[in-house]
């Protein structure tokens, strides 16, 4: 069984990033994965200041521990100004090639506006520099709004099935990277 990470880089309440997060996750779970969830929103987590020690922010060792620990992460940010939050990429400078070398990333965005696929280039080339494996599939929900009923159901089947299509790549390739034996897998 592989163990993937999922964090979503919004502080918002009501966050669209992690209601997203929340449906890949789920469909992660369903393919046999083991999953957490690190919400940024109940971390204390300082700006980086290029440290590598951060003695008075347990949470930054909570961070690190959980990614060193995973096999796969799954990156969601909502787009800020064409590229990813800042949220989300203070997080990532907190850690090193030591967290993410050799793991698999899946990368997902939301937008108010139409879907475009700048914070998931931006997103793309950083996990390169710290020497993960980013999945080719990837998902940018544009006009988030409407992408959720009250309940945070997706609306959009296509969309539904986009993220099945990401959740089983996501899932094979940890598996392939990792060296473990894959079984028949098909998403719901």
């Amino acid at each position: 069984m592989v163990k993937i990470v999922g964090i979503a880089g919004s502080l918002r309440s009501t966050s669209y990033s992690q209601q997203a997060l929340s449906v890949v996750i789920e469909r992660v779970r369903a393919l046999g994965a083991e999953v957490e969830l690190l919400d940024l929103r109940e971390l204390n987590l300082p700006f980086c200041d290029g440290s590598d020690e951060y003695p008075d922010y347990p949470d930054v060792e909570k961070l690190r521990k959980a990614v060193l620990e995973a096999d796969g992460i799954i990156l969601v940010t909502p787009e800020y100004h064409g590229s990813l939050s800042g949220v989300l990429k203070n997080a990532l400078d907190l850690m090193s090639f030591d967290h993410f070398s050799g793991k698999v990333t899946g990368l997902m965005s939301v937008l108010g506006g139409q879907s475009n696929s700048n914070a998931l280039n931006d997103m793309r080339t950083i996990t390169r520099w710290i020497h993960a494996w980013t999945i080719p599939e990837q998902v940018a929900i544009g006009q988030v709004w409407k992408a959720f009923d009250q309940d945070g159901n997706l609306q959009d089947e296509n969309l539904s099935k986009r993220i099945d299509t990401f959740a089983q790549s996501m899932v094979e390739n940890t598996q392939k990277l990792r060296g473990l034996p894959q079984r028949a897998m098909v998403a719901s």
